[in-house]
Parts: C-alpha cells; structure tokens; sequence
C-alpha cells in the first residue's frame, strides 16, 4: 500500500482546494475507532498522528482493523458493470475512488451527542441518537475522484453516520454504523454491497510480520456477520477480542431473499481480494452466493461480505446498517451480536444516561478539590427520558468520580459514588457535589472525571447508566502558585539517573508521548520548579558551554514549573555529567544559578 499512500498525499497536495478532509475518533465508549469522511476506516493517506484504527479495550493499545470500507457495484442503464470502493488492495488502478464531496468548510464530520439537533445542510434538524454521532457524506464523481483515469463513477452519494455509545455492556463494544445509499444520475439495476475488511488484531507494536500474519477470518450466517480473529499465541500477543462485522440490512427486505456471500484470502500482499477490473469485482465477489468455511491457519487474512441485489431509482434511498461489533473473545463479540437483534429491533430508540454534569477543579498544594454543582444550564438532576418504560419521574440517580494515574483515556479507579437517599435503587449515600484527593505529588499530571447515572428501568430490565468517563475527563497539576521572584528554583530529580525506570512510576515520572506504547530517548524528563511566572532558564556544561535555552511562561493558570527532555538546542540527547543552571526572572530581571547532575 506504500505506493497508493504516496499517490494519495499527492492528490491531496494537487486537489486540497477541491475538497475538506476531516478525521475523527469516536471516544466514549470501549471503542476507540477512527472515522474519516471519505468511508475507510484507517487513515487512508490523511495525516492522522495516531497509530491505531480500532483500539478495545482502551488504553490496551490492541489493535483491529488495517483496513476497511465498503463497496457498491450496480449495472447501470447502458450495461455496464461498475464497482466504487472506499479503500481495495489494488496495484492496478483504483484504491480510493470515493472522496469528500465540497471544500465547503462545513463539508466535514459533523459531531452531535443524544437529542442535539444541527442544522446540516444536507440534513436539516439532524438529531441525535447515540452519545456521540459522527455525521459525514462522500461520492464516486466528485472533482478528486474524476482525476483517477481509472475510475468509472456509478455517480452515488453516500452519507454515513456512526454511532457510539457510553452505556454499559453491549452499547459501550459497538460503533453502529448508518449508510444512505443515493444513486444521483442513473438507475441502478441488481446493486450490491460489499464490506471490504482487512482485520489486523493484536498488539499494534510487536513484530510488524507477526501482527500482519496471524489472524483468520470467520463467517456467522445466521448473524450475517464477518469476524477477524487472532491466532493463538505469535509474536503479537493474543488478543482480548476479535471483531465483527454485522450487517443489518434495509427494511422491507427479506433477508432471506436476498443473496449472501462471504470470502476471505490469506494472502497479504495485493492485489488479495481486488480484481483488476470492476466487472471481475461484480462477479467474483458481488453477484455471487459463496459462503466460505471459516478460516482455520492463521496468515494476513482478509474478507469480503456481499449483499443484494436491489433495484434502485435516481433518488431512492438504500438505508442499511452495520454495527461493529467487539468483546471478549468469539463468544463475547456472538453474545453481543444476539443483543443488537433485539435494539435494532427498537430501532435503537434505547434508555439514556443523564446528561454529563459541569465539572471544575481547583489546585493546591498536593491536592485537587473536584467541584460538579449542577447548574440552570446543565442539571442531569433533571433529564427526562422518554425512551424508558417504567415511567420513572427522574430517572438521575447519583454521580460517580474517578481518577486515572496513567492517561486521559483510563484506565480508571472510582473514588467515590453519590446517590439519591431514601429510596430502593442504589446505597442511599446522599448526593455530594464536592470531592478533596491529597497527598498527591506536585506537578505531575493526574487525570479526573465526574459521571452522572441513571436508575435501572425494572420494566424493560434495562441496566443504569452512566454518561461517558472519556468525554468528562480533564487534565489536573497540582501544585503551588509561582513564587514572586526567583531563589528558590530547583531540579529535580538531583541527581538524574539513566538506570532508573521512571516510566514505571505511579504516576509515571516519564511517559511515551501521544498514543506510543513505549518509551524513547525523547521522553526522557527532569523539571525546573518554583518558577516565577516569566522567566528564561539557560542550562551550561561544568565548562561553560550554552546547552539549551528554554523561555518560561507561566500563562493564566500560573504554572510554576518547566519540563527539559535532557537535549540540546540542536536535538542531540546530552551526556553524564555535571550541569549548570540560570534562571532570569523576566518582570525584574533577578537571577539565580544552581546545578545538577546526570547519571546515564
């Protein structure tokens, strides 16, 4: 795929102004999944920095997907066999032919939690189903994708909402997918869709070939449902969950009329699973009704799962759903499967949890104070909810708060539940709204979130739920205010030593940056503290020689430290030694020197 990401970023670099790229992740839940609003699942040659596509559970860094997209084929009035995909392995032609529709600004993924209602242009008082909603449209016959000398337009418009929920089980391991299928020029005669997956699962940073060639890929027919399964043991870890692929299809079809197929290749290089030709797509893997025995040798296995046909008119609209199914293990990702039976049933129209509650925190000295006073704006005290069926009055229960060491993703530990007193849900503690965590170490990062949830519907026997710990969740330093000059800066840690894991620190001292698992030269970490507010640290060898220049600013939150990654103004990793220090106090001009020492 090399050569299709450097020709993406070329189109891209040549065609920017034709079109707005956008990306997101959908974070509330267990499913960490990235969304891009031309239909792959993976970057796709955008320039997403992350490193994952689909991370369950969170904070695991367990990879599921390569790569994935969907496929339309169709014959049109003149004849032809024509196939637009998302994303293929094709070294031939097409990878991408499907493409954001406008370089309107608001031609992007639109982002809408439970009862919002937006004003989409393409979709007038747009609202809401799930806790987070990512809304986009793509098409074959846009300016990018008429570039492709290749490509024949079946000239389709698609829009695709995906859904995630931060419910508790089976709603938080789903990201269900919405696709309206629009042909805008021709009719379409015996259409069909393909879900074109490529699972890679395990553990994203072990032996690239490893990762790559040691998954199978599965078949449920009665769930209509694809599954890329890790093999046993390899050099990528074994993987908590599989993940699966169901699809719902239209309504006012019978399934059973209509034609199913499923194949999957355990080749890893291209073209796979990608004829060279659209009309060798079409019949190979489209108009066909192969159902494959389930792969049983672990290789770099991927699949194609194919439904149709449907005869659709300019105008219609083809409205199907596939949800995204994870778990643990195979049995975990079926029991799951089953439910999403019975909410696609109820079209999805399910219980909510109360809205999250507002939520500050002020510092101190080793300690934060958690404060969610609810507000006329925000009061979860107060949510209605007109999806349950025991008519509960308030369905707010109480709120929970929690604190993670380790990332702004968890994991997390609860500190403390509040709930309503005297009545039959819950421990009747009492409502708080005000919580004091001390003895904590200053200057170091911590991670809070407050959460409000909901009494279990008895009628429907529905589970309580909880509004999202990720979407709730913020960054705390403790620590004190910045002094009034300088005399009193420091370092630390003084001595500085290269044998010690401070990454394994609880909260780790050192940590990877971004979403990277492990450790590197680069996150190497000593702090300057009791800092003014403006200041200009310069950092010598014992000989004199100027190693770094570091300007502070203590911004509006007044932070009185300033971390240094152990380099040098020219990006190279110092050595042991002995080191000197000045700090200027920018606002009086005030100085002090001191020195430390590195230990490598």
């Amino acid at each position: 795929m090399k050569s299709a990401i450097i020709i993406l970023l070329s189109v891209l670099f040549a065609f920017g102004q034709e079109i707005t790229i956008d990306w997101k992740y959908h974070n509330v839940g267990r499913v960490r999944q990235l969304i891009t609003n031309k239909g792959p699942l993976w970057p796709a040659g955008y320039p997403v920095r992350d490193m994952i596509n689909c991370e369950y559970p969170p904070g695991s860094f367990e990879e599921h997907i390569g790569e994935a997209g969907i496929w339309i084929g169709a014959i049109t009035p003149q004849g032809d066999t024509l196939v637009s995909v998302t994303t293929s392995w094709n070294p031939w032609n097409s990878h991408f032919e499907f493409w954001p529709v406008s370089s309107n600004p608001w031609d992007t993924i639109w982002v809408a939690a439970r009862n919002d209602t937006l004003d989409i242009p393409y979709w007038p008082n747009y609202v809401g189903l799930a806790d987070q909603d990512f809304i986009c449209r793509y098409n074959d016959y846009n300016p990018v994708s008429m570039k492709d000398s290749w490509h024949r337009p079946l000239y389709v418009d698609v829009i695709q909402v995906s859904h995630a929920w931060a419910s508790p089980q089976p709603l938080n391991e789903i990201i269900l997918f919405d696709f309206y299928i629009i042909p805008a020029r021709f009719d379409l005669k015996r259409a069909f869709i393909t879900y074109w997956v490529d699972p890679n699962v395990g553990f994203r940073f072990s032996d690239i070939q490893q990762f790559l060639r040691d998954d199978m890929s599965w078949y449920f027919y009665d769930q209509r449902m694809g599954v890329g399964v890790d093999g046993r043991g390899g050099g990528d870890g074994e993987a908590f969950s599989p993940i699966g692929f169901k699809i719902i299809p239209p309504k006012g079809y019978d399934p059973d009329q209509l034609k199913w197929s499923f194949q999957w290749n355990a080749s890893t290089n291209p073209p796979g699973l990608t004829p060279a030709t659209d009309a060798e797509k079409y019949r190979l893997l489209m108009d066909t009704d192969i159902i494959m025995d389930n792969q049983q040798i672990p290789s770099g296995s991927h699949f194609v799962m194919s439904f149709g046909p449907f005869d659709l008119a300019v105008g219609d609209t083809l409205f199907f759903r596939i949800a995204e199914i994870l778990g643990e293990g195979v049995e975990g990702v079926l029991n799951t499967a089953h439910k999403v039976d019975l909410l696609a049933a109820r079209d999805f129209q399910l219980p909510a949890p109360p809205p999250r509650p507002p939520f500050r925190f002020v510092t101190d000295n080793h300690k934060v104070t958690l404060i969610w006073k609810p507000t006329p704006e925000n009061n979860p005290e107060l949510y209605m909810d007109p999806n349950r069926t025991d008519g509960e009055p308030q369905p707010f229960e109480g709120y929970r708060v929690y604190k993670s060491t380790q990332s702004i993703q968890g994991p997390w530990k609860l500190l403390a539940e509040y709930d309503i007193p005297d009545n039959d849900y819950g421990n009747n503690i009492g409502l708080q709204y005000e919580y004091v965590d001390e003895g904590l170490l200053n200057n170091v990062e911590y991670y809070y979130s407050v959460t409000a949830f909901s009494k279990e519907d008895r009628t429907l026997n529905w589970p309580s739920l909880e509004s999202s710990i990720n979407q709730n969740a913020k960054v705390v330093v403790p620590g004190t205010a910045p002094p009034p000059t300088v005399g009193q800066v420091a370092v630390v840690p003084n001595p500085y030593r290269g044998d010690i894991d401070y990454n394994a620190y609880n909260p780790p001292w050192e940590k990877p940056e971004g979403r990277r698992s492990f450790w590197m030269e680069q996150d190497r970490r000593i702090q300057f503290i009791n800092l003014p507010k403006d200041c200009l640290i310069k950092i010598y060898t014992l000989s004199g020689d100027l190693v770094n220049t570091i300007e502070h600013h203590g911004g509006a939150t007044g932070q009185g430290y300033h971390d240094w990654n152990l380099t040098s103004s020219v990006g190279q990793a110092v050595a042991s030694g002995i080191y000197m220090f000045s700090v200027k106090d920018l606002n009086n001009g005030n100085i002090q020197v001191g020195k430390f020492v590195i230990i490598k």
